[in-house]
């Protein structure tokens, strides 16, 4: 019960921030922290799902939220750009029009079936960014394998490298703090280790960590016809979606350059783009920044909050991202989003 209402009172805190934001932002207050421009992250965009435990639907948004949120942005005067024209549009001279630049993380067939449709009925361009483990079947989602086995036990024992976690999950409550056990111990060592234990334990109860891979990821051939859409563009998104300030120095490459190479075998071309696997410290920091550079990708994402300015084409391995979370799905939350307040306040 605690660790719910510590959950209720922190989406209730970034909701009044959110609001305030956006009242702050119709006043036109603090208009120099819009910047140029915003990039936003998704992930799942699908009709929203009933189950009462969802400990990722956050990565969750509905096509009918998506096509309220370019609206408003429309409403606001916004333009819509391609990634790979970001470069381009933030060295103009500083136009009337900010710019909002669409880009999805993982290959989910979602993207095709309900993001698709929205952003052919905007015209709006976006970049999907690949991973191969995923596509290819060879690599799990960890969190989604989580998931499936916390909602099947009522008591969660799991031995990973970092800890043991015996816990229970006989409530919606208990298995989110189940879950998030779970992160702490994911995240709290040896990744790829960590991984295997969970998917051989899933495995025992039933559950293919691999079949959750192919229900919703796109394969090469999907993915092959999809990129056909004038409107679509892809980046790389590594090849076992870890975290890479863990890795070696030479395994950060063959995650930069395998992932490249296959979207390569995919459009034809090696991409420009790329997007860190969490996108937080656990991934983007100058070091894998500098390889980023070194593997040919002239922009890489990460999501840490901000909006763009020119300065940042100065370090265009490090750039500024906006989630769109399926817990706050309302479109003032977009524009209070986009006018940069939120980002300010929270370094401050």
């Amino acid at each position: 019960m605690a660790g719910q209402l510590k959950q209720r009172i922190k989406r209730a805190v970034i909701s009044a921030g959110l609001e305030v934001s956006f009242g702050l932002s119709r006043l036109g207050i603090s208009k120099a922290a819009r910047g140029r421009g915003v990039v936003f992250t998704l992930h799942h965009v699908r009709p929203a799902e009933t189950a009462e435990f969802q400990p990722n639907r956050h990565l969750d948004v509905t096509p009918e939220f998506l096509d309220s949120a370019i609206t408003a942005l429309k409403r606001d005067g916004y333009r819509f750009i391609r990634l790979d024209d970001m470069p381009a549009a933030l060295a103009e001279p500083e136009p009337a029009q900010p710019f909002a630049v669409f880009t999805l993380d993982d290959g989910f067939r979602d993207n095709a079936v309900h993001a698709l449709p929205v952003f052919e009925r905007h015209g709006v361009p976006f970049t999907i960014f690949v991973c191969k483990g995923l596509s290819e079947r060879s690599h799990s989602m960890w969190w989604e394998t989580a998931a499936a086995l916390i909602a099947k036990q009522k008591r969660l024992t799991l031995c990973l490298p970092a800890c043991r976690i015996d816990m229970d999950c006989g409530t919606v409550g208990a298995k989110q703090a189940a879950f998030d056990a779970v992160v702490g111990a994911v995240f709290a060592g040896d990744e790829a280790k960590a991984v295997a234990h969970l998917d051989a334990a899933a495995q025992a109860a039933g559950i293919n960590p691999h079949a959750l891979v192919a229900e919703t990821v796109m394969d090469h051939g999907e993915l092959e016809a999809l990129v056909r859409h004038p409107l679509v563009s892809y980046g790389a998104h590594t090849v076992s979606h870890r975290g890479l300030g863990a890795l070696s120095d030479t395994e950060i490459l063959a995650e930069l350059n395998d992932s490249a190479d296959y979207v390569a075998s995919i459009t034809g071309m090696r991409p420009v783009t790329f997007a860190y696997p969490y996108g937080d410290a656990r991934s983007a920091s100058p070091r894998t920044a500098g390889y980023a550079q070194w593997a040919g990708f002239k922009l890489a994402v990460t999501t840490r909050p901000g909006t763009l300015t020119e300065a940042l084409l100065d370090a265009p391995q490090l750039l500024p991202r906006i989630s769109l979370n399926g817990l706050y799905q309302k479109p003032r939350y977009v524009q209070a989003l986009a006018s940069g307040i939120p980002s300010r306040l929270k370094k401050g």
